[in-house]
């Protein structure tokens, strides 16, 4: 539970078959501008969410046998309703998280229905039964591929987007058949009855998506449900506990987990653009962002021009509530906060210098000032772990090797970017950089893009989402192979008798793919197939 939830006094729950009326736990919601009171919101327990599961498990045959146009018809709603209520979505996301309006409608609201084209476009073409290729040792028979739902999934989400986060998930494990059970971060509560009222807008049937509202106990109640597969967004260390969870039954598992980007500047980039990107890539969501600039590479060429023009551009963002319409709003989360006022203080400390900002604002809610740091090294807290604020630590390089070399000493491997005017140059840096996305000359921008797949690598998680591989993530995939019928033995069965000789050709042609062995011992093999009488 975090400073901004805290809890408060219980109310009671309808009275049970023996009259007596169970307390209900809530937690008290403050808004992150202002600190003042929003509300109440409850906290389901593990039996609120074996329910919620058992009413999508009854929901899943009826909807896994709906046809796949039908579900896509139902899906597309969503478009309407956001052209509809997205205003008002918006600005309820900006009272939960702080968020400026403007991102909170072109980074939550407006992803969605870009990366739900996609889907709909694509999920009959993955989704169709696929012929494939059969090799000629199988002659007479026919492979397929096709894909089918893995059941109820319990996807949990975060705080830093919560709408997105959790609608796009949830969009793509229901094309495919799938039920859902969501449970959203309770440090924004106001979002998940949001995106509840999506849901109901649209008009699925009932238990197809299920919401349960709570806190890491709710969470936890969901990683022990009897649900197919999970789905987490969230910290490296709930991401272990989650995984922890699935291993014991054991079930698959996604876990989309932290990032430490980098953003790597060559001596021959646009520095103007890339200091404009640095900026935004670092501040965006008051760089509560899994994919925001954490770290930035500047070989020493044009080290200080890079700085000097960063510190300029820094110095005219404007930080405020979403009603003063400013470029960057407060920390969702006042822990994060704490984390933040740590890496900075530590850094210099350990010898960084705070080029501009580096302290909490001295005014009511979460407001950190936006930070430029220099003299930053692999050594410090801030160079090693997530910051997940607005702050933009600089790392001088004496190269692009040197930039590479470093950009991959981290524990995570999300996403990052390379400046360059040399397209080539940029595309093979990009290849070395290990991680799940990498732009040449843009930052962040990549994730909406809905044919790329989302994920990382090492500590940023397990699996992918987004593309293709968005969809495919929530199905099982199957394989199938027709055979005609016509012959009433077959080479390889019963009896081996006389048949060694004959295999070894066989095993001739398939090593060196030598078709006169393949067919003298395939035709060896056809001599022996029945016993003699």
């Amino acid at each position: 539970m975090s400073a901004s939830q805290t809890s408060a006094p219980s109310s009671p729950r309808p009275a049970g078959p023996d009259g007596a009326a169970s307390p209900r736990r809530l937690l008290e919601k403050l808004s992150p501008v202002s600190g003042a009171r929003l509300g109440d919101f409850p906290v389901a327990d593990e039996a609120e969410v074996r329910a919620a599961v058992a009413r999508a498990r009854a929901a899943f045959p009826e909807w896994r046998d709906t046809p796949l146009a039908s579900r896509i018809e139902v899906l597309g709603r969503v478009k309407q309703v956001l052209a509809e209520q997205g205003e008002h979505y918006a600005r309820k996301i900006s009272e939960d998280t702080g968020k400026p309006t403007f991102e909170a409608t072109m980074m939550e609201i407006g992803a969605v229905p870009l990366l739900l084209d996609y889907m709909l476009r694509r999920a009959p073409v993955l989704l169709r039964r696929q012929k494939v290729s059969t090799p000629i040792v199988l002659p007479g028979k026919s492979g397929f591929i096709e894909h089918f739902p893995r059941g109820v999934i319990g996807i949990i989400s975060p705080w830093n987007f919560p709408f997105q986060l959790a609608v796009v998930p949830v969009l793509s494990a229901l094309i495919g058949g799938n039920t859902v059970v969501l449970k959203q971060s309770e440090i924004t509560p106001i979002v998940a009855g949001v995106v509840e009222d999506l849901f109901r807008r649209i008009g699925l049937p009932a238990g197809v998506v299920e919401i349960v509202h709570g806190d890491g106990s709710t969470g936890a109640a969901l990683t022990r449900a009897e649900v197919d597969m999970l789905f987490f967004t969230g910290s490296v260390a709930t991401g272990r506990k989650v995984m922890a969870a699935a291993a014991q039954r054991p079930i698959p598992v996604e876990l989309e987990l932290g990032g430490k980007d980098a953003m790597i500047v060559c001596a021959d980039a646009n520095l103007e653009r890339a200091a404009e990107a640095a900026v935004w890539g670092g501040l965006v969501n008051c760089g509560q962002a899994c994919v925001s600039v954490e770290r930035i590479f500047v070989v020493d060429a044009i080290h200080d021009r890079f700085v000097e023009k960063v510190r300029e551009k820094v110095s005219r963002v404007t930080v405020g509530g979403p009603d003063e319409q400013a470029d960057m709003g407060p920390l969702t989360s006042s822990a994060q906060l704490g984390i933040v006022e740590r890496h900075v203080n530590a850094a210099v400390a350990a010898g960084a210098k705070v080029v501009f900002g580096g302290e909490k604002l001295q005014r009511p809610g979460q407001f950190f000032a936006p930070t430029l740091l220099t003299g930053v090294t692999p050594e410090m807290e801030i160079f090693r772990e997530e910051t997940f604020g607005p702050v933009l630590p600089v790392i001088r390089v004496r190269d692009e090797d040197e930039a590479v070399r470093l950009a991959n000493a981290s524990e995570f491997g999300l996403a990052g970017s390379v400046w360059t005017q040399d397209i080539d140059k940029g595309l093979r840096l990009a290849s070395r950089m290990e991680c799940g996305q990498v732009s040449v000359n843009d930052v962040i921008q990549s994730v909406g893009h809905p044919a790329l797949p989302f994920g990382g690598v090492r500590s940023s998680g397990i699996g992918r989402y987004h593309g293709d591989a968005g969809i495919l993530a929530f199905m099982n995939t199957r394989g199938i192979m027709v055979d005609r019928g016509f012959l009433n033995s077959e080479p390889l069965w019963f009896p081996y008798a006389g048949k060694v000789s004959h295999g070894f050709e066989l095993l001739k042609g398939i090593t060196t793919r030598s078709l006169g062995s393949l067919v003298k011992g395939f035709l060896g093999l056809r001599k022996k197939m029945t016993r003699p009488k």
